[in-house]
């Protein structure tokens, strides 16, 4: 009867995966939106971005024209952390009714305004704009390629340039926007679906006659005379004094693209498919490499524990060499035990955390369109794996021969994330200082506060109390009373240069795909090949088991049988090749010159080297602790 219940489940699970690819489903807040001819489009608008500084504005912190309220969008935890501050704005269309020369507003800039739009030109500042969940681009030419279009995220505020003739440069602001709505239509129904949000910016000085009224007609854009603005040959420059009129366009353009496809234009934004086999070829080395290390173990390991069990007389067992010889002392419970604990729990925990995002994310889950979404998922998951983090931590310290279980469970709840709380709260002031709106919320620091001590804190006893409860692993071999002196290493196993050396096939495995997240963090791209991501990830984790045991069973051969430290730091030691990839990252790719961008930029890729590390190390670390207990049980102690 086994045999055949588990074709039936792999049958059950196939038919339930081709349902769900047939009948579809919507997660709540992405559902398509279905509109007739004349129904209301409400424009909304998000934070101010630039590469330059990394620090968002709000868009109403520049003169821009106001709605009669300012009403706040609800947005998720994960959006708040990333700065977003989506608003209502003046900006209001009408389903498949064109517009031409709407005027929005006038607006006399002071000294104070326009030092604002000044710095924030300077600093190439981007406004960005959602329409039915889309966010706003602009269309670009690639000059390298013909007929080939890329998008950029919003457009920017405004530019500097030089009037003909003269010699001091000026500060021009965008304030003609030409929109264009693309939508896709059901014959059937007649109603509309927006497919597609985009827009030109122009800087215009416009003109008019008489005193300036709301039904004032413009002489540089009439839809009366049909006069459009095309270029920005006479652009409105920023002073103060200067009296700016803010004006749009919108063009609605039916589209073949279906709503279902509608992002496929963001996601494969301007990376050619050099990347992809980039990629590709990257991991089929790395993969290449593993099995040759895993067929290098498997062979070497099978003629020793032979040669091992052949022993017979008295003289050949005082004569062994190798891993054997420190069987009495290989399971001595190392320096410091009970910080490994911690970290080996740790690193479970954020194992959990990446394991199960990523598993949601490849299933869809965490689309673009759910904006926040990611970034909300890992802080909960990261909260409810901390139950796994206890029953980790404390089943390793009781293995240790560890009595004091409730010690163990609270430093595993705090030491790590007090860590990266206080490293999140300096920069949060830091930011905070620059009056930008990604400063995070005190209500929002509360309630991360209340994850960590209402919810963590208590699954991480919890998990403790249940992984103490458990009966400990019962070690293979005995360990000897008097521990066993260590000879004198070679050079080559010198444990800071091992450990570095097995840094480099980890980092190896994700550096091609590290680049492509960095962009996409810091050049503020979107990122959705979770695919190849989930592929990456999986070899990390085979590449850190792999070089990390390789490295310890030629220690042990080299009678160190300090081993237990040795193999967390071994893999874990990528994070140190990931920052410094990022600081070649930051001087060759960003263009950061303010000193508090650069603090904000390492401060936060300090944070994620932490992370990888711990979880990093954890991989390497139950690799080693699994293989030693799995060679030391299969030979013969006399």
């Amino acid at each position: 009867m086994a045999i055949l219940k588990r074709p039936i489940a792999i049958r059950i699970l196939i038919f339930f995966l081709f349902s769900v690819n047939v009948h579809g489903f919507y997660l709540p807040g992405v559902a398509p939106q279905d509109f007739q001819m004349g129904d209301a489009l409400m424009v909304k608008v998000n934070k101010l971005t630039s590469t330059k500084t990394q620090l968002p504005y709000s868009y109403y912190s520049l003169p821009y024209c106001r709605p009669e309220k300012i009403v706040d969008s609800a947005e998720n935890l994960g959006e708040v952390l990333r700065g977003d501050r989506i608003e209502n704005s003046p900006f209001v269309f009408k389903m498949r009714e064109s517009q031409m020369c709407a005027a929005v507003c006038r607006v006399k800039l002071d000294k104070k305004s326009a030092k604002a739009l000044k710095e924030k030109i300077v600093d190439e500042y981007r406004v960005n704009m959602i329409l039915d969940n889309l966010p706003l681009v602009v269309p670009v030419q690639r000059p390298d390629q013909d007929n080939v279009v890329v998008y950029q995220h919003g457009f920017h505020v405004g530019l500097k340039g030089i009037f003909v003739g003269k010699k001091e440069e000026k500060y021009f602001i965008h304030n003609h926007l030409t929109f264009t709505v693309r939508f896709h239509r059901d014959i059937e129904t007649d109603s509309s679906r927006i497919v597609g949000f985009e827009v030109k910016p122009f800087s215009i000085k416009h003109e008019y006659e008489g005193e300036w009224n709301e039904k004032t007609r413009l002489t540089t854009c009439d839809p009366h005379t049909k006069r459009a603005v095309t270029n920005s040959e006479s652009p409105q420059e920023v002073e103060e004094g200067s009296e700016i009129i803010f004006t749009y366009d919108v063009d609605f353009q039916e589209s073949e693209v279906k709503w279902a496809s509608r992002w496929d234009t963001y996601l494969l934004m301007a990376d050619d498919q050099i990347h992809w086999f980039s990629i590709v070829n990257s991991m089929m080395i790395v993969l290449f490499l593993s099995g040759m290390v895993a067929m290098i173990m498997l062979r070497t390991l099978y003629r020793d524990i032979s040669n091992y069990n052949q022993l017979e007389t008295h003289e050949e067992v005082l004569e062994e060499t190798g891993w054997k010889l420190v069987h009495g002392d290989v399971f001595r419970p190392p320096e410091n035990p009970e910080l490994l604990c911690v970290y080996a729990g740790t690193g479970v925990q954020c194992f959990g955390m990446i394991l199960v995002t990523m598993i949601f994310a490849c299933l869809g889950f965490l689309s673009p369109s759910n904006r926040g979404g990611l970034m909300t998922a890992m802080l909960l998951l990261w909260v409810f794996m901390g139950l796994l983090a206890g029953y980790a931590s404390s089943r390793l310290y009781k293995t240790l021969r560890g009595t004091e279980w409730k010690k163990i469970a609270l430093r595993t709840a705090f030491m790590f994330p007090a860590t990266v709380f206080v490293a999140f709260f300096v920069l949060n002031a830091i930011i905070w200082g620059q009056k930008s709106s990604g400063a995070v919320p005190f209500g929002t620091m509360f309630a991360l506060v209340v994850l960590w001590f209402g919810i963590s804190v208590p699954l991480v006893f919890i998990g403790s109390y249940i992984g103490f409860r458990k009966p400990a692993l019962e070690d293979p071999v005995k360990t000897n009373k008097i521990p066993r002196q260590v000879p004198i290493q070679a050079w080559y196993m010198n444990p800071i240069f091992s450990i570095l050396i097995g840094g480099i096939l980890p980092f190896g495995a994700v550096f091609i795909e590290l680049f492509f997240i960095l962009t996409s963090i810091w050049l503020h791209q979107f990122y959705y090949i979770f695919g190849f991501l989930f592929i990456v990830f999986i070899i990390l984790i085979i590449t850190c088991a792999e070089i990390t045991v390789v490295l310890c069973y030629f220690q042990l051969c080299s009678e160190d049988y300090q081993w237990w430290w040795g193999s967390y730091l071994t893999s874990g030691s990528s994070a140190v090749f990931l920052f410094l990839y990022a600081a070649f990252y930051f001087y060759t790719k960003l263009e950061i010159t303010k000193l508090v961008s650069a603090i904000l930029y390492f401060g936060y890729m300090l944070v994620v080297s932490y992370v990888f590390f711990v979880f990093t190390g954890a991989i390497g670390f139950y690799a080693c602790f699994w293989f030693t207990r799995l060679i030391y049980s299969s030979v013969k102690i006399d």
